[in-house]
């Protein structure tokens, strides 16, 4: 198993010295946090004298986009990354993530290098070439689930939940749309098949720009291998007050819902203010695409160390 994660590695840093895209190390400590609701941050003593906390990443991405409007050019790094509270058969606390970024990229023409990667690692690991379905997020719940999810009302999803198993308090209509993707519409995929699904609801944008001719909707997208999501990609937002708004937004909900309020990372403002070059970006689960290369169920199957042994 390690020599097949060592020519993992291998291959991927092939795959992009042939596009001429530049490998990069940046920091795993940081002095700022993602706000994402979903998403819990392992904290630590803080880095400067007058800070508080310090927190382990949870991505490469805000150093990324500090890297490229300083006019790094196209960049990707192998980058270990943490999250608190996540571990099952397909999370471990600490992960490896692939994140890259490609200059006047749109998300169409990142969504095809994803592939194009995915193709071309499986050849390497001798597997035959991959049928790859693309979709909307409205048409596979169509065609998957019957119902749409941007003409449903939160009641409905609610509702479509509980059918499917859900118990407790009423979801927010994310939460509820999360839900039915991963417990109904996931276990539907072939298992060995690939699945780009792009434009998501708005509410789900993250870091990504607004679609421009649909404002319920944005410019992301998964790419699934059969149920299980590798890769999330954005057409990369690039306004800085709308970025500091999606950032307090985060930390009024995150209140909202009992969580302690997380510092913005003003560095990254700073360098949307300064310029981020039209861009796209993604990041793919390392470990997981190893599972799957290898016909594996359970990540630490293709760990060293999962969080059990660490």
């Amino acid at each position: 198993m390690l020599r097949q994660r060592a020519f993992l590695m291998s291959e991927i840093r092939d795959f992009f010295e042939s596009r001429q895209v530049l490998e990069v190390e940046t920091p795993v400590l940081s002095s700022a946090a993602n706000t994402d609701l979903n998403i819990d941050v392992f904290q630590t003593q803080a880095i400067k004298a007058k800070g508080q906390n310090a927190y382990l990443r949870t991505s490469p991405e805000f150093f990324h986009k500090r890297l490229l409007s300083s006019g790094s050019g196209d960049i990707f790094e192998i980058a270990k990354v943490f999250r608190l509270g996540e571990s099952t058969h397909l999370h471990n606390p600490e992960f490896t993530l692939l994140e890259w970024y490609r200059l006047d990229f749109k998300m169409q023409q990142l969504m095809t290098e994803v592939i194009d990667l995915v193709q071309y690692l499986r050849a390497g690991f001798g597997l035959e070439t991959m049928t790859v379905n693309t979709y909307s997020y409205q048409q596979i719940f169509l065609d998957k689930l019957s119902f749409d999810p941007f003409n449903c009302s939160d009641n409905d999803l609610n509702e479509l939940a509980r059918k499917a198993g859900y118990y407790g308090d009423a979801l927010g209509r994310t939460a509820a749309l999360d839900f039915m993707f991963a417990i109904q519409l996931e276990p539907l995929l072939i298992k060995d098949q690939g699945y780009l699904i792009h434009d998501f609801p708005v509410e789900q944008a993250a870091l990504s720009q607004v679609h421009p001719k649909h404002s319920n909707r944005c410019l992301r997208f998964e790419f699934l291998w059969g149920g299980v999501e590798l890769a999330n990609g954005y057409q990369e937002l690039t306004d800085a007050d709308e970025q500091r708004k999606r950032f307090e937004q985060d930390n009024q909900n995150r209140l909202a819902m009992g969580k302690s309020e997380l510092p913005i990372d003003v560095h990254l403002i700073g360098a949307l203010t300064d310029g981020l070059p039209d861009c796209s970006g993604v990041a793919v689960g390392v470990d997981r695409l190893l599972m799957c290369l290898l016909g594996k169920d359970q990540i630490s199957q293709v760990l060293a160390f999962d969080a059990g042994k660490s």
